[in-house]
């Protein structure tokens, strides 16, 4: 089936048509008729199968059908809530394609920026607010954001929302909320608690979906692990980018400190690297994921917040660099890479100390991932790399041989 096939107005199809969606995906396929039907959803599937189009593409549809027998001035219709500033910015940006044609307006609502143009958009009229608890709140209380005429709500990584701690904010949103609006609850896991809080969201028929719940990241993506010591991981994330200098590469790290300690290690081989996280203001952040999304810098090393904020097609590998401390982030940083139909890659560099959570993680993931084995030799090579010869390990056993050889005519001489 294809888009032109649905039962959407002409001016989505035509703002489909220019972002090249011909036929869904799967979760879209399964999602977009029920939502369509007014259908409360509670969908878990992997990432980057096209969750956000699966409740974008009917919410954009439905908010114009009923725009067009509304009355008075504009209100806020549907309201997306999210856990990271760029996921906000991200689904804005496709939300504002697909309503192109249609005079729909589209919000990010995400602190870290000067509130005042977030202001005046609102009382200007907005439709579809994407937003975060923190400012969402915010403008809820100064009166800027009203929600008595919201008709649909969306939560989107909501186990991260409320792993993140937000359950209260969720429940105090939905009191807010008329009770007779249509939720949707959209994530990439989901474990049996939050599977209970999920069901007191939406209402008891709602529609449940899983797509692939038996595998849960994409099978675009190949998975390696390295055995490699905590203060050698540097080298070997040297050798990658060096190896694959057409690669984009996003790179994984447990903190903010340590983020800025391996670019500063890059950089002292000369590899230009990005980095994002939680110090960073929003607009320092937008501009890196900007320079990394057009590919000016390849490398960009990151920390867990934003592992669901990113959403870049053509990311080539992903690297854990530090493993995660919770196994489920694992599926969220991976599925930063092999989106769509492109393939992906994903090396782990696993320390002594961090062999237990990757047992956590391969029993999440149900699989064993594959060990790339590194002999003595190689691994030396790698902590030794010659800037001129680039992990030419024939040379290196050439210059050992050469050596040998030289010590053997002194020992002659000495005779």
């Amino acid at each position: 089936m294809k888009f032109a096939d649905y039962k959407i107005d002409a001016k989505v199809k035509k703002g489909l048509a220019e972002l090249g969606f011909k036929r869904p995906t799967d979760i879209q396929f399964k999602s977009i008729p029920n939502i369509l039907k007014g259908e409360d959803l509670l969908a878990v599937a992997q990432t980057g199968t096209g969750k956000t189009g699966a409740f974008a593409i009917p919410i954009v549809d439905i908010v114009y059908r009923h725009s067009k027998f509304r009355k008075g001035g504009q209100h806020v219709k549907a309201l997306i809530l999210v856990p990271t500033h760029e996921l906000a910015t991200q689904i804005d940006k496709v939300i504002s394609a697909i309503a192109k044609y249609t005079g729909l307006k589209s919000l990010p609502l995400i602190g870290g920026v000067d509130q005042d143009p977030q202001i005046a958009a609102l009382e200007e009229g907005v439709d579809i607010v994407i937003a975060t608890p923190g400012r969402m709140f915010d403008m809820i209380h100064q009166g800027h954001l009203t929600t008595d005429q919201i008709e649909m709500l969306v939560l989107d990584e909501a186990d991260y929302m409320l792993d993140l701690g937000f359950k209260k904010d969720i429940n105090d949103i939905l009191r807010r909320l008329p009770k007779r609006r249509q939720t949707l609850f959209f994530s990439a896991t989901i474990n049996d608690k939050i599977k209970k809080i999920a069901y007191k969201i939406v209402k008891q028929n709602a529609i449940r979906i899983q797509i692939s719940p038996k595998d849960p990241v994409s099978k675009n993506i190949e998975h390696f692990v390295l055995y490699v010591e905590m203060d050698d991981k540097r080298f070997f994330l040297e050798r990658v980018v060096t190896e694959n200098p057409e690669s984009k590469i996003l790179t994984f790290v447990r903190t903010r400190v340590r983020a800025e300690r391996v670019s500063k290690a890059m950089a002292r081989v000369d590899i230009d690297s990005l980095t994002i996280h939680g110090d960073k203001n929003q607009e320092e952040r937008s501009e890196v994921l900007e320079q990394f999304r057009n590919g000016d810098v390849k490398l960009l090393i990151g920390t867990d917040v934003t592992a669901r904020g990113i959403d870049i097609s053509d990311v080539d590998i992903v690297i854990n660099y530090d493993l995660p401390d919770e196994a489920e982030n694992y599926v969220h940083r991976v599925g930063r890479t092999g989106r769509g139909k492109r393939k992906g890659h994903a090396y782990s560099f696993c320390a002594k100390d961090e062999k237990e959570t990757l047992d956590e993680i391969q029993g999440f993931l149900k699989q064993l991932i594959t060990v790339i084995k590194v002999d003595k030799l190689e691994y030396a090579n790698t902590l030794n790399i010659e800037r001129e010869k680039k992990y030419d390990y024939m040379a290196l056993i050439d210059d050992i041989n050469e050596f040998e050889k030289g010590k053997k005519k002194k020992r002659r001489k000495k005779i």
